[in-house]
């Protein structure tokens, strides 16, 4: 009776001040929580690769509540198309949606040979016109390259991306990274135990072993690296292993961040 009697004689604005105080420290525990079970980061990346499987990959992220950086290139995809095709433009615009980073895996996923003279580069491009063929590639025909995916993206999306960049193969100099920084793109690679092997051969590397082993070896701040998609494994490593990883990585405290390092965005 006590207690009834009490409350009837709050005021409206002091009951609405009591009720702000104890939501407030509710999700301060929450938030706290929180911070507690995730105590290291990883970061997930996805190169374009083939495709045939990034569906899948985003249907997971989805389901984890996970982001990932998807650095891309233009790519001959499973279905006969490109990976920067009109036909994937919904598919890019509900990555933008969703809140994931991305960044360019050069245009026509051109591969670092050797350095050249006078501070160039020579280059393999792997599609386009000049497939197969060794070019010299000067700052500023390396620096169209780079950016030229950040200029189709955004005709697909409305969206720039980062200004991050990964050669492909992680093949690179100090020239060519230089030529990167010249243009305003940081490179980002991938850590020794971030590599998740899913380009390797599937009867020497099978997904269980690749699991186990990224799941015990990736520290804090390491950056992962797979694909959506490789013509050569025969038993695709995802989605077989990728949701499993992610389970065991939050088990082990890690959340899972978005690159560039700087940015303030974090999943559980």
């Amino acid at each position: 009776m006590g207690v009834t009697i009490t409350m009837k004689r709050i005021s409206h604005h002091a009951f609405l001040r009591i009720t702000a105080a104890l939501l407030l420290g509710c999700f301060s525990l929450g938030v706290f929580a929180q911070a507690a079970q995730c105590s290291k980061k990883v970061y997930l990346t996805f190169d374009t690769g083939n495709m045939s499987v990034a569906e899948k990959v985003a249907e997971i992220l989805k389901r984890q509540n996970v982001k990932a950086t998807f650095f891309l290139a233009n790519e001959k995809t499973f279905r006969g198309d490109f990976s920067l095709d009109d036909s994937w433009k919904a598919y890019w615009q509900e990555r933008v949606k969703e809140g994931h980073h991305f960044g360019s895996h050069t245009y026509d996923h051109t591969y670092f040979v050797k350095d050249g003279p006078k501070g160039e580069v020579f280059e393999k491009p792997q599609f386009g016109p000049k497939a197969g063929m060794t070019v010299l590639y000067n700052e500023a025909a390396m620096c169209k390259e780079i950016r030229k995916v950040d200029q189709r993206f955004q005709e697909l999306t409305e969206h720039p991306i980062q200004k991050i960049w990964r050669a492909p193969g992680g093949k690179t100099s100090p020239t060519l990274i230089r030529m990167g920084d010249m243009c305003g793109y940081e490179h980002i690679g991938w850590s020794p135990a971030g590599f998740l092997g899913d380009e390797l051969n599937s009867d020497k590397y099978p997904n269980s072993a690749l699991l186990d082993k990224a799941s015990r070896s990736i520290k804090d701040g390491d950056i992962t690296m797979a694909h959506l998609g490789i013509w050569s494994r025969k038993d695709p490593w995802a989605p077989a292993v990728l949701e499993q990883l992610i389970v065991n990585l939050k088990a082990r405290g890690f959340c899972f961040d978005l690159l560039p390092k700087n940015s303030v965005n974090q999943s559980k």
